[in-house]
């Protein structure tokens, strides 16, 4: 059963219990209605108290209902909401763990709320691209007033049940417990009370029944639409919610609930509702990996180790200083160790001075920190993840050396961004242990953890660092073994669209301002710039020898001929005055594009922004559609998952996997086949993926 019935003394107890976080399901939905009427029929019971069982009270509508006909079966939430309202016996939310979106509108809904300390109080739809739709923005405001309601709404971050209770005036919670331990028997306490009071048949408190005005009225929903308009200009729904709050304050409370309804209704159609709803579905999606099931025991993971000092090893190393897991840090030189933690405490220190870290949590997470020159101290890590120079040979010597010393089952991962992780893994005697964790730079900052599994990791290696990059707050995303794995597999075919686009006629930042205002956080010309030209340059100096069929524009060859590396070197695609990071756009690259058009006798032409954003987002779709062919990724959302978090892709568009299904494949496809035709682009490479044209001629979408 999704809802439990049991009776105390003269006080009903319905519990909800739908596992994980009693999501409120058709059957969890139809277990409240069914206990209320039990409890409304047996004369013996006076009041009745509604929990949740487990760890929440209730976390709001049931994920694994989305987008199926029983997500809107009567009873829904407010038919559910009403007949709490109705109940003719007094009925109180005790509200522990999780009260959010539908759960807290459930709550606020029954005529008496006592709450848990230190449960976590939100209405999160605004996440999601929509406005709570069971009253929420009509109710919260007659319990907080409007600013405070608006406030929790347009955010939808969690607040603690405390910090509400203690507000002046609140009428949100009529009492906090003791403890999380005493909520329930506090809750039947409290419903014996109101079921004395209310024995002589006076009205039950509702709080459809609360006044709700702002003193400033209009001035003060202008100004709040003002301010949220500023702040979310690419998502529709918050400014949605200080409309809903606004009709709150302004309609009979019926009325006001019909247009918030509307509003709900009207968001859902969004592109941007359903591109945040994808990537909601799609986070969780990323961690399940099909032949990998709860059977499978992670292993423990007490010790880290990181080899490698530089950038990336430091910033490996704080992502498992920060989930306070002790790690030992191994390089060459004494001088590269003492670098390396030097830069670490200028991170933390910084994060001291904002306000963000306590100085006594930086003591702490520098106090997990051993640093060695010695393989020898590695043995008793449970986790070993190399940083090193990104070179096959490089690895070989590295991988070699921890075969040697690392104790059985201990996991040996590689942060390679390209390299075969099966040759890595054939270095050792024990290649089941060996996994691949691309981690993104800056690793400290960065979501995106690319897990590569080669032919022969374990299951149990997968599991594990799936669970250990959660408690580091990664994003995890299982790739199979290729070059690039997903993102830069992709990343290589946006970046040789700009070069032929700049090629054909327009110019670095004509391409970069294009694709930023579609919505990318950078543009490839300054991304490169950013990330370091002579990158690129060594892996398509290897291509020339591996692919020498692969076409590529020559202009990003030549601007590193010219030692223009980027930000580093001050000069890349753009010009930087020293100590700033403006990119200035460049006289000498726009003569040396220019040249080498000539020589190439290519007559530039007007290139539209619209053709420039197609060019490089498709490049990823049908690059994308060929990874998942190969069985690299095994679903597209894991690849949407990877553009968002690792790549700057907008998320308002969900990735770009979900924006080709909303664009739809059947005009992907035609565009594809149409810069096919042009001469100066690569034909091989936009013929559309099998996939592609299969999904495209069943009106299917990558979903």
């Amino acid at each position: 059963m999704t809802a439990q019935y049991q009776v105390q003394g003269d006080v009903a107890i319905i519990s909800l219990n739908n596992p994980p976080v009693n999501g409120l399901g058709y059957d969890t939905r139809i277990g409240i209605t069914n206990g209320l009427e039990q409890a409304n029929a047996d004369a013996a019971v006076k009041a009745i108290v509604l929990t949740g069982a487990g760890k929440a009270f209730s976390g709001g509508a049931d994920i694994r209902e989305f987008n199926s006909p029983k997500a809107m079966q009567e009873p829904t939430l407010l038919s559910v909401i009403l007949a709490l309202e109705n109940s003719a016996k007094p009925v109180v939310a005790a509200v522990h763990s999780v009260a959010m979106g539908g759960g807290l509108e459930l709550a606020l809904g029954c005529h008496y709320r006592i709450a848990a300390p230190g449960a976590k109080i939100a209405l999160p739809e605004v996440k999601l691209g929509l406005i709570p739709g069971a009253g929420g923005t009509v109710r919260l405001p007659r319990v907080l007033g409007a600013e405070m309601a608006l406030n929790l709404i347009v955010k939808g971050d969690p607040v603690n049940s405390e910090v509400l209770a203690g507000l002046p005036g609140q009428k949100l919670f009529d009492k906090l417990a003791a403890s999380p331990e005493s909520l329930l028997q506090e809750a039947v306490a409290l419903a014996k009370e109101v079921a004395a009071k209310h024995a002589d048949g006076s009205a039950l408190p509702l709080v459809r029944k609360l006044p709700c005005k702002h003193p400033q009225g209009d001035a003060y929903f202008q100004f709040a639409r003002n301010m949220v308009a500023g702040m979310s200009r690419n998502f529709p729904a918050p400014v949605k919610c200080v409309d809903a709050v606004e009709n709150a304050t302004k309609y009979k409370f019926d009325d006001a609930l019909a247009k918030e309804r509307e509003i709900f209704l009207a968001l859902m159609q969004t592109p941007e509702c359903k591109a945040l709803r994808h990537v909601f579905a799609a986070e969780r999606a990323a961690s399940k990996i099909p032949d990998v099931g709860p059977e499978v025991q992670p292993r423990e993971i007490k010790k880290v180790a990181v080899i490698g000092a530089g950038t990336m090893g430091g910033g490996i190393t704080m992502n498992f200083l920060n989930a306070g897991i002790p790690v030992t840090m191994l390089e060459m030189k004494q001088e590269a160790l003492n670098r390396g933690v030097e830069v670490m405490s200028k991170n933390y220190e910084a994060q001291v001075k904002k306000g963000k870290l306590k100085q006594d949590k930086y003591e702490q997470r520098m106090a997990l920190l051993k640093t060695t020159l010695s393989y020898d101290d590695l043995k008793e890590a449970d986790l070993i993840i190399e940083a090193v120079f990104e070179e096959l040979g490089v690895k070989e010597q590295v991988f070699k050396k921890l075969d040697e010393v690392a104790k059985p089952g201990a996991i040996l991962a590689s942060n390679t961004s390209t390299l075969d992780v099966d040759k890595i893994a054939a270095f050792t005697k024990r290649p089941q242990d060996v996994v691949g964790m691309h981690f993104f730079s800056p690793a400290n900052v960065m979501k995106l953890l690319e897990v590569v599994r080669g032919a022969k990791t374990a299951k149990d290696v997968l599991a594990t660092v799936m669970q250990i990059a959660k408690k580091i707050k990664k994003t995890a995303v299982v790739s199979g073994v290729c070059d690039g794995f997903i993102g830069n597999r992709m990343i290589e075919q946006y970046s040789r669209q700009a070069g032929f686009l700049i090629e054909e006629g327009a110019t670095p930042a004509q391409v970069d301002k294009a694709i930023e205002k579609f919505g990318f956080a950078m543009g490839p010309f300054r991304m490169g710039d950013l990330a370091g030209n002579d990158i690129g340059w060594a892996i398509r100096k290897r291509r020339y020898v591996e692919k020498p069929d692969m076409k590529y524009s020559k202009t990003a060859d030549l601007l590193c001929e010219l030692g223009r590396f980027g930000q580093k070197t001050g000069a890349g695609w753009y010009d930087y005055q020293p100590g700033k990071r403006d990119a200035i756009p460049s006289k000498l690259v726009e003569d040396m594009v220019a040249k080498h058009r000539q020589d190439l006798g290519i007559t530039p032409r007007t290139i539209s922004d619209q053709e420039i954003v197609q060019r490089l987002v498709y490049s990823l779709v049908n690059e994308g559609a060929r990874i998942l062919e190969d069985g690299i990724a095994s679903k597209a959302s894991d690849i949407d998952m990877v553009y968002l978090t690792g790549y700057g892709f907008p998320l308002w568009r969900g990735g770009p996997m979900q924006y080709a299904s909303q664009v739809g494949l059947f005009n992907v496809a035609e565009s594809m086949k149409r810069f096919a035709r042009n001469p100066l682009d690569d034909a091989q490479f936009w013929q559309p993926a099998a996939l592609i044209t299969k999904l495209a001629a069943e009106g299917k979408t990558f979903g």
